[in-house]
Order: structure tokens, then sequence, then C-alpha cells
């Protein structure tokens, strides 16, 4: 028997559209055709797609996969270049011989310049070439959803986990159902039912309710007959599109009423809860944060894990916001510690240069942060003292510099990255347990710092990823929305999307 050949691929950025920085070529990983095969790792679902389906004893025909961490919206320029060269590869591989099936790993909420929802687009131009092969992807739960996206796909199904420990498992699951389309015949339907509802990440761990009774909502009926895939996806809040807001998508085997019904019933069983979702973090004003992070230091829980939640670039700020600093540098009791206070961190690529060229043990005078985002913050001129260096940390190539300025020591970065684990303190020589209190541009913690923390704390500090949602400049996002307008009136109205093909697949 013939082995069927399936095509994967992927583009992955959370696109951030109250940061003024453009994101391109130099802030994305791209991996073409067999190169992904060589970053094929546990904890992504690019990975889980391809090794569920050659253990399937498929022929896994790589296209491109481009990957940014989260920031401003991408460059129109840049993606479309990646868009062509997507669907160049994908025309070269039907040249030789036929395509049975389409995998793909999507973030699902990329904004571009001048276009909007990449996945959207890059999916209707997928099809124009393969409008009758069996298509399914993987999505985040911060995916936006779009009428484009569930009208191009066949089946889709999204992470149950934040933070996201299953993108592997997600991918195995939105393998297996095209396996399912491929040899059992499985002709899947989408139902699609949309919330009026924005929701910041950190109200919506999924160790916590009301998050994790929802999510074991979606698993329990998961396993009901003929039900393939269940999914919440939550929007990203920072985001200002008219598309924006909370979903429920399900993928049930060939009852397009059934589906519809069911993501009805989802979203119901979402919006009764929509007043119940807030911080299990405990969060305070940035100045009541600083004073809770001192007291706990004071008795003996070190390391203190503070969250300079407004500029979390893995929320897709600009990570050059120094408000917070500034208030650290002068809350003058955090000089009585034992230790330094430890602070990732400032991206500043001329900082870093500077520093660089100075060496360890330099002294010097830096204009630091605001270089993207000079609305919400300003420059904060430092004295400061070189400690370490580290040159092309890890994946990200970034060079990294740690400097002491009076009682902190502070990160800076080259390139656009998430401070999301501790060994970039390792990288500098620093240790986490060398310090009492800890700072990080992040909302929840990641895991790696998770372990590590004695006492987690976060400051609604301002930026772009302020998550206090009714402060922000919404323009575009459509309109009643909760929490923006408290009291709507709404009746979750669902739509159902038939596959794409009529009983087989694509033919040359």
């Amino acid at each position: 028997m013939k082995t069927m050949r399936v095509l994967v691929g992927g583009i992955h950025h959370e696109s951030n559209t109250f940061n003024p920085i453009i994101t391109g070529a130099e802030d994305f990983s791209l991996q073409r055709g067999d190169e992904i095969f060589g970053v094929l790792n546990d904890d992504d679902s690019i990975s889980g797609i391809i090794k569920t389906l050659q253990t399937e004893g498929f022929q896994v025909e790589p296209i491109l996969m481009a990957r940014a961490v989260p920031n401003g919206v991408v460059s129109r320029e840049f993606y479309l270049s990646v868009k062509e060269e997507f669907l160049q590869r994908a025309r070269k591989a039907r040249e030789s011989s036929l395509i049975d099936g389409i995998a793909l790993s999507l973030h699902g909420s990329m904004r571009v310049e001048g276009i909007g929802d990449a996945e959207g687009d890059l999916l209707e131009a997928l099809r124009e070439i393969f409008p009758h092969t069996p298509l399914s992807a993987s999505l985040d739960m911060h995916a936006t959803v779009t009428e484009p996206m569930v009208r191009c796909l066949d089946a889709v199904v999204g992470y149950k986990q934040a933070p996201h420990t299953d993108c592997f498992e997600t991918g195995e699951h939105a393998a297996r159902m095209l396996v399912a389309m491929l040899r059992q015949g499985v002709r899947p339907v989408i139902g699609w039912c949309k919330l009026p509802l924005i929701i910041a990440g950190e109200k919506t761990e999924t160790s916590v309710e009301p998050m994790r009774g929802l999510i074991e909502l979606l698993r329990e009926r998961e396993q009901q007959p003929g039900v393939m895939a269940l999914s919440y996806l939550l929007g990203f809040p920072w985001a200002d599109c008219p598309e924006n807001g909370v979903s429920a998508l399900v993928v049930m085997e060939e009852s397009s009423v059934a589906a519809r019904a069911e993501a009805e019933d989802l979203a119901r069983a979402f919006w009764q809860e929509r007043k119940n979702f807030r911080f299990h973090t405990d969060s305070y004003p940035p100045g009541e944060a600083l004073e809770a992070a001192l007291a706990a230091a004071r008795e003996g829980a070190w390391p203190v894990y503070l969250s300079d939640s407004g500029d979390n670039p893995t929320a897709g700020s600009s990570a050059d916001c120094t408000g917070f600093l500034g208030q650290i540098l002068e809350y003058e009791p955090f000089s009585h510690l034992e230790t330094p206070l430890l602070y990732a961190g400032i991206y500043d690529p001329p900082a870093v240069e500077r520093c660089l060229q100075a060496g360890v043990g330099a002294r010097l005078e830096l204009a630091l942060g605001a270089r993207f985002d000079q609305v919400t913050s300003k420059p904060l001129r430092l004295e400061v003292e070189v400690l370490s260096l580290a040159r092309k940390w890890e994946r990200f190539h970034t060079d990294m510099v740690m400097v002491r300025a009076g009682f902190v020591e502070l990160i800076l970065v080259s390139n656009h990255i998430g401070f999301v684990t501790p060994r970039m303190f390792e990288a500098l020589n620093r240790r986490v347990e060398d310090y009492a209190v800890i700072v990080v541009k992040l909302g929840y913690l990641t895991d790696p710092h998770k372990r590590c923390a004695a006492r987690t704390i976060m400051a609604l500090t301002p930026g772009s990823s302020n998550e206090v949602l009714e402060t922000l400049p919404f323009t575009e996002l459509s309109r009643p929305v909760f929490p923006l307008d408290a009291e709507i009136d709404h009746t979750p109205r669902g739509e159902a999307f038939g596959p794409s093909f009529p009983g087989g697949q694509d033919t040359l």
C-alpha cells in the first residue's frame, strides 16, 4: 500500500497591538524543510504532530516553521515573504506526488500590518492550492479565532493548560484527527461559538477555578462518542482588533447540528463564569507590591518573585519600560536587605553594546530603556558597573549583560526575549538562591521560576501588557464586550462548518 504524504509546518507569534515595535525578520526563528526535524523536542506542538505522524507510518513533508517571542504586530513585508515561501514549498511538494493531508502548528493570534489575521490569510491561500485536502491544526489557548480559520480547517484543537505545558500533547491530538480523516474516512464538522469577552491570561490559570472546572468539562465531554476535540480559545486581550474574544470550538464526526449545539453549550458554561475570573497570584498596585515583597523577604521567604506584569514580553510587551525599575531604585528599604535585588530585565540593544565594549568591571552612565515604548515609559539615567557578560545565549542568540545600579543587579538583553528561566541567571554567573527578591517581566510565573519561588507577587504595572484591561486604549475592539462593558445581555449563537473534502483528498 502506498505511503501517505502529509505536509507539516506553521507560524507562531502572539502580536500585541499596543506595543509600538514592528516584529521583523530579525525577531523570527525560521526552519525550512528538513531543518524542522533538527529542532524537534518534547514541549512544542509541531514536534507532537511530526512524531505522531511518523509513528503512524506517514511520510512527513516539512514546509516551513516560523516562530518568534510575542511582540508588536508583524511586518507586512516580512510576513508576505514568509507566506510566499510557505506556499512555494507546498506547491513544490505537490508537484512530486500526491499530498494526502496537511497538519499545521499555529498560534492563532498573529497580526500583520495592514492585513490583520495572519493565520486566516495563510489558510485561505493554502486552500487555493489544496481545496479538498484534509487539514488539521493545533492552536495556542490564546488564539483569536476568526471565520477564515474555521472555514479553512477541517479539525482543530487548542492547548488545555495555562501555563502551556501540553503543547506536545496538543500536536499529537491534531495529528490523530488527521489520521482519522485519512485512515478511517472520518469527515469532521467544526462547531464555533464566540463570546463578547476578553480576559487576561493571568486570570485563567488552569490549576485553579473557574478555569480548572471548565477544562475538566472539556475533557469529560471529549470522551463522548463522535466527539473528536473540544477547546476553549481565549483570544489575546492585548490585541485591539474586531475579532477578539473567547471562543468555544468543537470538532465532531459528521453532525453539524450536534457540533453547533455543543459549541453553544460550552460557550454558555464559560459565559456563566465570566465574573468569577480573578488573579490567583497576590496582585497589587506597584507601591503596595513593593511593600508586600519587602515584608515577605524580611520574614525569610527567599526568594520572593515579583512580576512586572505590565511590561511582560511573553505577552508581547516591549520589555523596555522603566517605570517599575525606577520605583524600585527609589524604594530605600530594599537597600537594607542582605542581598541585592535582581531585576530581569530591560531590552536595550545600544546599552548592551556599550557594556560589551566597556567590559567587566567598567563603570559607565547609561540612558536606559524606553527605546521603543515612549508612551508609558521614559529612559532612566543610571550609573552602572558591568558585572558579567554572556554572548549569543541559547537559541535566542541574545547578548546579555549584568550591571549593578545601587542595590539592584540588572539584566540587559540585546534581543526581544522572554525572561522565562533561571538559566539566564546562571549564564551570568548568578544563582536564584543568591537573592532575597527577584523581579521578572512576567505575569504568572513560568514553571522553571515557579519551582524556585518561595513567594510570588504580581505588580499591576503600566505597559503594553497592562493586566487592568479597562485602562487600555481600545478603539477597534467590537463592543459591547465584558469587562469593558459590565452588563451585557448575551445569548450564545453558534455556527457549524463542514469538511473541505467530499470523501477524498486532492488529486494532481
